[in-house]
């Protein structure tokens, strides 16, 4: 995740959620020797590389995260997935203070114009057999060493990609399937 974030905060700040595939490096060195160059896949020390895909059904703006998530189904040589956002957050206190808000983007709008608002890029990546990590750097404090990390750190968000690995139950839009019709395996080779 520490990887993840450093590539992503290379482009700074103000960047649209990105979605990952977590492969695992020797199989990427064995099946695509030059694609793994390219990634800088080269060494087999590190166990997984991830892999950024494409543009996501429904795309990834904070209205349709969760029914964009809701549609991918890793196919099985992916371990593990991460995915980057960029939030406002707010101390407790502040929030639980905020005025009822009409809609999310109202409330966006008030908890983006308190001063004591902090903006934050969090990674979560959660590991097909169950495993979870974080990472979150705070806008105010942009260096590589001020980094968070920890298996708590973001636990809403590694739930919510945990159940791109669950079998898909028929039921509601299609897991696996894009709005456009398209499969998964043409949406991961983005």
């Amino acid at each position: 995740m520490i990887e993840i974030e450093k590539h992503v905060s290379g482009a700074g700040w103000d960047q649209p959620a990105q979605l990952f595939a977590l492969v695992p490096t020797e199989d990427l060195l064995r099946a695509e020797p030059q694609l793994a160059a390219q990634l800088g896949a080269d060494d087999a020390a590190q166990p997984l590389t991830p892999v950024a895909q494409g543009e996501l059904p429904g795309g990834m703006d904070d209205e349709h995260l969760a029914e964009a998530l809701a549609q991918i189904e890793w196919p099985d040589g992916v371990s593990g997935c991460a995915l980057v956002v960029e939030r406002i957050v707010l101390p407790a206190s502040v929030e639980s203070g905020l005025p009822d808000a009409e809609s999310d983007a109202e409330l966006a709008r008030l908890a983006g114009s308190d001063p004591r608002r902090h903006e934050v890029r969090m990674v979560a990546g959660v590991l097909r057999e169950g495993g979870r990590f974080g990472a979150v750097r705070l806008r105010t404090h942009d260096e590589d060493s001020a980094v968070l990390t920890g298996v708590d750190l973001v636990p809403t968000l590694c739930e919510v990609l945990s159940l791109t690995f669950e079998p898909s139950t028929g039921s509601g839009p299609a897991r696996g399937a894009g709005v456009d019709g398209s499969s998964d395996d043409e949406e991961n080779r983005s």
